[in-house]
Order: structure tokens, then sequence, then C-alpha cells
């Protein structure tokens, strides 16, 4: 399960060092996406891609296919270098506003990478959200 956050810079070539333990939990070769109605990237193992994907498929019709050009089509299978550095393909740079600096999230099962500016946005319009949730949610 992935948690925590940290700053990492992305390189000129739209490289990344994603944390250590990610690396080691996600496995040699991986998977990064567009996020899911958000403007970010995601990373996952390939499991966790194939158990997403497997979920598209059972949607209905319309529906699936929306979900493959929004997640599928932008999927790119990648393997770290030497370094720890993955590259970020441009088209999902641009989406997520990703420039020299970026916030990698822990989010259990995958992680996500931000632009610091869109992220500090996200969440002030999940406030109201994340209060309503804690009124549902017991400790």
């Amino acid at each position: 399960m992935f948690s925590g956050m940290s700053n990492h810079n992305i390189d000129a070539k739209g490289r990344i060092v994603l944390p250590a333990k990610f690396r080691e939990e996600l496995g040699e070769t991986f998977i990064i996406a567009n996020g899911f109605n958000s403007k970010c990237v995601q990373v996952m193992s390939k499991a966790e891609y194939e158990r997403i994907s497997a979920g598209i498929m059972e949607l209905p019709a319309q529906q699936a296919m929306a979900m493959q050009y929004v997640f599928n089509v932008t999927a790119v299978e990648v393997t770290p270098n030497a370094q720890g550095r993955i590259v970020i393909p441009p088209a999902l740079r641009k989406r997520a506003k990703l420039d020299s600096e970026a916030l990698v999230l822990g989010m259990n099962r995958r992680i996500e990478i931000w632009s610091s500016e869109v992220y500090e946005e996200f969440m002030q319009s999940q406030l109201d959200i994340a209060a309503e949730a804690m009124l549902n949610f017991k400790l």
C-alpha cells in the first residue's frame, strides 16, 4: 500500500525519480496513465492496471468506451533507469500541467503525480467533501 507525499523535480527530458520504497512495491516495470477525473498522472503496478482495466470492461458499452479513451489509451509501461528515473510522456505532462516540480502522493493501491498548483486547487475543492465524509467515518 502506498502512502505519504514528497516533492520531486522533473528534468528537461520529463524524467522524475519516484521514492525507492514506491519503486520496490511497483516492481521492475509498471504503468503510468491519466488520472481519474483529476489533472494528475497515475502510477500503478501492472496487476493494478489489469484490475482497473477489467473493471472498465464491466461497465455499460458507452461508459467503457469513454473510460478506455480517458485511461487505457494514455497508459504507458515504464521501467526505471539505473538512477530510478522514469519518463513521463509529453501528453501526460501537458494534461497534468507538470513542469519542473511535482508532488508524488501515495494513494493506497496507486501513486499520483501532481503539479503543486493544480494539487492545491484540487484540495480546496475537496474540503467540503472531506468534512462531510468525516461525519460518516467511524474511527
